[in-house]
């Protein structure tokens, strides 16, 4: 189990075990690859990250992952991997995210992408991610690197 602190100063506990923290979590965080490249979306106030957000009621973590992905980017997930789950102890409440890996087979422009302005490719992730203000919160804490680190280290493409 890695601990460390978020963008916000929360206490966040990430594991690469299986669902370490809840069997049912409410929320979904997946990182692309489409041709090659890395698949984020642009959400409107928090600028670019990887698609994610809420498990809807009735529906499993990963359904919500596979529809987040669809919604955000006009992503179809070809293959899609549990990778981790991730707790961060919020000032007013605990959220549980399950880390995806997926795989994106194509991309459909969508009439709407809900929250966000749709899939943003990009060749590679800056290592400065964390002093670029075009990137979202989400991207600068360590749950990014450290996930980058286990696909590199478990040799996903």
């Amino acid at each position: 189990m890695i601990t460390f602190r978020d963008y916000y100063n929360n206490e966040v506990k990430l594991s690469f075990d299986d669902h370490p923290f809840s069997e049912d979590p409410r929320h979904v965080w997946v990182i692309c690859r489409y041709k090659g490249k890395w698949l984020l979306t642009k959400h409107r106030e928090r600028g670019l990250e990887f698609p994610g957000g809420k498990v809807e009621e009735g529906e499993t973590a990963r359904a919500a992952a596979v529809r987040e992905v669809m919604e955000e980017t006009g992503g179809t997930v070809q293959e899609i991997t549990y990778i981790g789950q991730y707790m961060v102890n919020g000032r007013k409440d605990i959220v549980i995210k399950n880390v995806y890996y997926a795989i994106v087979e194509e991309l459909t422009e969508q009439e709407t992408y809900y929250e966000t302005e749709g899939p943003v490719l990009l060749k590679f992730i800056p290592s400065r991610v964390k002093q670029m203000r075009k990137y979202s919160f989400i991207m600068k804490d360590g749950v990014l690197e450290n996930c980058m680190d286990y696909l590199r280290h478990h040799k996903v493409k």
